[in-house]
């Protein structure tokens, strides 16, 4: 079984700087990769399934064990499950380590480019305040962040914004409909045919 520190040593790298973090991780982070995919359920598909279940919550009383079990609920299942319902079948219990984890002042705890992923469960929900809730957190995130890394925390806050107009508009995320088998609405249908509207 895999321990928090792992987890978060593979997302995070070895770098020291966020900016530098950041630009390590990338391809980590955003590129679709089958390779990477392949390889995170390799690693921590088993890990996965024991966060779903529960069988981890120890973890949840540190701010960097609970980073671990957003990432495990939130991030890993997007490799592991891609373009299938699954890929967000974790992202209650993802959102709810989340908004625990800030009642606790968890994310207070943690780095700025590490707050940014305790921050997405939130950018990932279909729901208006939540995604209210991500963008004032990702502002915040912004105001506390090293003067020198005030541009890569405005990218993180753009994508936040542009998430939030989406679910302000739809109630939901129109690109999810066809993995969920839900069935899309005209306007949806017209939005989707627009280039650059997948996350």
């Amino acid at each position: 079984m895999t321990d928090p520190q792992q987890i978060l040593d593979f997302w995070f790298g070895t770098e020291t700087d966020d900016q530098a973090i950041a630009d390590a991780q990338a391809s980590l982070w955003w590129a679709k990769s089958a390779e990477t995919d392949a390889r995170i359920q390799r690693q921590f598909e088993t890990t996965v399934q024991a966060a779903a279940e529960g069988m981890l919550d120890e973890w949840s009383t540190t701010a960097q064990g609970r980073l671990a079990l957003i990432l495990l609920t939130d991030q890993f299942p997007r490799n592991i499950y891609r373009d299938t319902p699954l890929a967000f079948g974790f992202d209650s219990r993802a959102r709810q380590l989340c908004i625990d984890g800030l009642d606790l002042g968890h994310d207070q705890a943690l780095r700025p480019i590490e707050r940014v992923f305790f921050y997405l469960p939130l950018e990932h929900s279909e729901s208006r305040d939540d995604q209210a809730l991500c963008v004032a957190l990702m502002r915040q995130l912004i105001r506390d962040a090293a003067p020198v890394h005030r541009t890569l925390y405005e990218g993180y806050l753009d994508f936040a914004v542009r998430h939030q107009v989406i679910v302000d508009r739809f109630g939901r995320f129109p690109h999810r409909n066809r993995i969920l088998g839900r069935a899309d609405t005209a306007e949806e249908r017209a939005f989707l045919q627009q280039p650059g509207n997948e996350f």
